[in-house]
């Protein structure tokens, strides 16, 4: 890897400089590429040589953005995918057979439930649930058959932490893969492969691309684990296009900037909102009230963008909170330039039954903040208004 920067590689990796020698990377609009003579095409099937074969497999766009995505990780290798949950199935799905089981966090985005519940069992493939609150549950659930062990770190949408060094020990010791969703934190506030992660997944469609413009994907970290999902990816199509690789990877770019201000702001959303009449609690891992704040002080760099308002007064209050917002945006998307606001229980999480939904305390009052890059007094402003008049 290199000795510079990451934020520094973010910016500076590039594909090679065309003839045209263009300082920004140019659009690979190609399905495919050509092969020099019988033997070069050959060689590339034969897996004798690298080189591009097809864009379903490889592209200088989303090489490009994976080489980046790399740098900021501390990865070995990687893959693009079309989208977050195309990174989240094809990395399960190529490390599990009929048979095998699954540990996982509870607390999860509400497709990855899906999968791990509805999916997963068809192909006679057991999951079992930890809490984070209870670390010994994952070392409880662990059986031989154990073939993966997923954690989503800090939890979408309650904000629940892991240790990630803790269960890393754990699961090296017994030569079971550690997949980490770092969707929430980023490789700017968290490195679960430093950690002892063994593979990180990111909705690119959030903070990587940071403005709601596009869909994507990535999977890094060992290689031999990602050549498994590769293989998975390659013969199965979940792949990310040229030109959305293109635009994430200018992305990451901005990456470091975009989250400094995304935590400065959600740190002074939470401090501000904190106590405020109209709510039960704020979430936050930034707030010495959180139950796991001193764990995010020693494994992020910083506390993210997504702060938790639980509302008093259940559904009721809370859609009064709602409605009566200006100029938030009502939304299922997240770590967006604009401050989105997102409700659950009837949305990201509406598919949960009400049992489940209890167990990762997602309440009929909760209310997801993704923190925008707005100037945070019109943040507050807007969300003070509303919860002022929840109570007026």
């Amino acid at each position: 890897m290199s000795e510079r920067h990451p934020e520094t590689d973010a910016i500076r990796l590039q594909a090679p400089i065309t003839a045209a020698r263009e300082h920004s990377v140019p659009l690979y609009l190609t399905s495919s590429f050509r092969f020099d003579d019988y033997e070069h095409g050959r060689a590339l099937f034969g897996e004798e040589q690298p080189g591009l074969i097809y864009s379903r497999y490889d592209n200088p766009n989303t090489d490009e953005f994976i080489a980046k995505l790399r740098a900021l990780e501390g990865a070995e290798a990687g893959i693009a995918t079309a989208s977050g949950m195309a990174a989240v199935f094809s990395s399960i799905a190529s490390l599990v057979s009929a048979g095998d089981h699954v540990v996982s966090s509870r607390a999860v985005f509400g497709s990855t439930h899906q999968i791990f519940t509805r999916i997963l069992p068809k192909w006679n493939v057991a999951v079992d649930y930890a809490d984070a609150s209870d670390p010994e549950s994952f070392v409880r659930a662990l059986r031989p058959t154990t073939r993966v062990v997923y954690v989503e770190t800090p939890s979408n949408p309650g904000l629940e932490l892991i240790d990630l060094a803790w269960l890393a020990g754990i699961t090296r010791a017994r030569g079971i893969p550690l997949v980490v969703d770092n969707c929430f934190a980023t490789p700017h506030l968290q490195r679960p492969l430093a950690l002892g992660a063994d593979l990180v997944i990111h909705s690119a469609t959030k903070y990587i691309d940071g403005q709601g413009r596009t869909l994507g994907g990535a999977i890094v970290g060992a290689k031999a684990l990602v050549q498994e999902a590769r293989f998975f990816a390659r013969h199965t199509g979940p792949a990310l296009s040229p030109f959305n690789a293109w635009v994430l990877s200018k992305s990451l770019e901005t990456l470091a900037v975009r989250m400094d201000r995304h935590c400065a702001s959600a740190m002074t959303l939470a401090r501000t909102l904190d106590g405020h009449p109209a709510l039960e609690a704020v979430r936050y891992p930034g707030l010495p009230t959180h139950p796991q704040h001193a764990l995010a002080r020693t494994q992020m760099s910083q506390f993210g963008g997504i702060v938790c308002l639980d509302v008093r007064g259940g559904l009721a209050q809370c859609r009064r909170v709602v409605d009566a917002l200006r100029m938030c945006t009502l939304s299922a998307n997240l770590g967006d330039t604009r401050t989105i606001v997102t409700h659950p229980a009837s949305t990201t999480h509406a598919r949960l039954t009400e049992d489940e939904r209890q167990r990762v305390r997602i309440g009929p009052g909760l209310l997801r903040i993704s923190v925008g890059l707005e100037h945070p007094d019109d943040i507050i402003g807007d969300l003070t208004q509303a919860l002022d008049g929840a109570i007026g």
